[in-house]
């Protein structure tokens, strides 16, 4: 009798675990599945067109030209109408304004995440949808408020998307330098060869963001999108991270969407967008003598206040 019950005991432990796996293969099924419907989907915008534009090298000029967009899951809402901004070559631009204003859709059409409804986008006088998307994203960086960063090791991340195969040591030491990540990687264990866990987990934010910044100043992009990049970091690792920033945009083209206007003041144009449209532009100096009447003024009054900073940052993100 106690065999037989140790029988079923058994026997049941082994159906569960079998109907457990079944969920598990049923699951991972399903998963796969997705993968494969991702993979896929067609793009709307090409990667590899082999009629796509090649430049060796470009100037950085960056035209948007009476631009309609709005976002295909929200079709309805028209983020810009008849829109038009001129971003000048080797110089350096900020947006500021508050969210929704269209900041970072500007960010996004310069990459080519998206094509406008109307007009058009031009990077060096050509419409960015005559070049190859290969061919142009590896003449744009971006940094961004969250970096993407692989299961590698910082070496590995650094590296990553550089257009050259031939990347020696020092080449990559020499950016972490210049994107102030050398001495916190020296101070690791392994050094260059520290793994980053996915997505970057094994790093704080601050090194995330010099990590991506080295990965930047290795690839030499002709421009330099830097959207929000320190609107999520302490004191510290902000001053660490925008000096990183302002080495990287000497002599580039350079497009700074930021919250902070302190971290801007030094940019050689100034853009200030209010529901899709450029309001105000100059320099910080420029704007500032408008005085009580001007949109800049009265943003760089709103965090010049005591107590301001979580509410500007609410209000210009």
């Amino acid at each position: 009798m106690f065999e037989t019950f140790l029988i079923l005991v058994s026997t049941g432990h082994v159906i569960a675990d079998a109907g457990s796996m079944t969920m598990d293969l049923s699951r991972g099924s399903d998963s796969i599945r997705s993968v494969f419907a991702l993979l896929g989907r067609c793009t709307k915008i090409e990667p590899e067109d082999p009629d796509g534009f090649r430049p060796e090298k470009i100037t950085g000029h960056v035209e948007l030209e009476n631009v309609d967009f709005s976002y295909p899951a929200r079709p309805n809402v028209m983020i810009f109408k008849d829109f038009s901004i001129n971003i000048e070559a080797g110089k350096s631009t900020a947006l500021v304004g508050q969210s929704g204003s269209g900041k970072s859709t500007i960010i996004g059409l310069i990459e080519r995440f998206y094509d406008p409804l109307k007009g058009t986008v031009k990077i060096d006088g050509r419409d960015i949808r005559s070049y190859s998307l290969r061919s142009l994203r590896r003449c744009i960086a971006l940094v961004s408020q969250e970096p993407a960063l692989f299961s590698g090791t910082i070496k590995e991340n650094i590296i990553y998307g550089a257009s050259s195969d031939e990347i020696n040591e020092s080449e990559i030491i020499e950016a972490a330098k210049a994107a102030n990540a050398h001495d916190f990687i020296s101070g690791l264990k392994d050094g260059y060869d520290t793994w980053c866990g996915d997505r970057g987990v094994q790093v704080s934010g601050g090194q995330k963001q010099r990590i991506a910044i080295a990965r930047a100043i290795l690839r030499n992009p002709a421009i330099l999108l830097s959207d929000e990049a320190t609107s999520a970091l302490d004191s510290r690792s902000e001053k660490a991270v925008q000096e990183a920033i302002e080495h990287v945009m000497v002599g580039r083209t350079s497009v700074v969407v930021a919250h902070r206007l302190s971290t801007i003041q030094s940019c050689d144009l100034i853009a200030v967008l209010d529901k899709g449209k450029v309001v105000e532009k100059g320099s910080h100096s420029s704007l500032l003598a408008n005085g009580t009447t001007g949109a800049y003024y009265s943003m760089v009054s709103l965090q010049s206040r005591p107590n301001s900073t979580s509410a500007s940052h609410h209000n210009l993100d």
